[in-house]
């Protein structure tokens, strides 16, 4: 039914258990995986007279690449011991959702499959919620893992 799939990753305990149930969905439909992480692009870089020194953005930038490729690299070594065809994508993104989505087009994508943080009330409110974003701006199908 899917030919490829998204799995996006935060890292998060919850994301990994989504990405052991949608690499299952993919087994069973004999789809492909792409496991994406967005990294944070460094926005205070636009003020250098009141922002961290080169050094210290280089080391961010460093760290949080290191962290990108062991969130994909985990998924994607689940996907190929379930004998599925995987690949990683890491983007460097403002805005988490719209980096899901733009991925899941550029890589033809016809399902995201990704988890629900369940966040409720004031702190859904404030914090803004991923999911629902990507459920509300995507065309393309989305599978919530909760």
């Amino acid at each position: 039914m899917y030919s490829k799939i998204l799995i996006p990753t935060d890292g998060s305990d919850l994301c990994w258990e989504a990405a052991k149930e949608g690499i299952r969905f993919a087994k069973t439909n004999n789809s492909q995986v792409v496991a994406f992480h967005a990294i944070p692009t460094t926005s205070y870089m636009l003020f250098p007279e009141s922002g961290p020194s080169d050094s210290i953005i280089d080391r961010f930038e460093k760290e949080a690449d290191r962290r990108a490729n062991l969130f994909v690299t985990k998924i994607i070594d689940h996907a190929q011991s379930a004998e599925i065809k995987a690949k990683a994508v890491c983007k460097k993104t403002d805005y988490v959702w719209k980096g899901i989505i733009e991925t899941a087009t550029a890589q033809d994508c016809d399902l995201i499959f990704m988890a629900s943080h369940g966040r409720r009330g004031l702190a859904n409110l404030l914090l803004g919620s991923e999911t629902t974003k990507v459920l509300t701006h995507s065309s393309i199908a989305v599978l919530v893992y909760r």
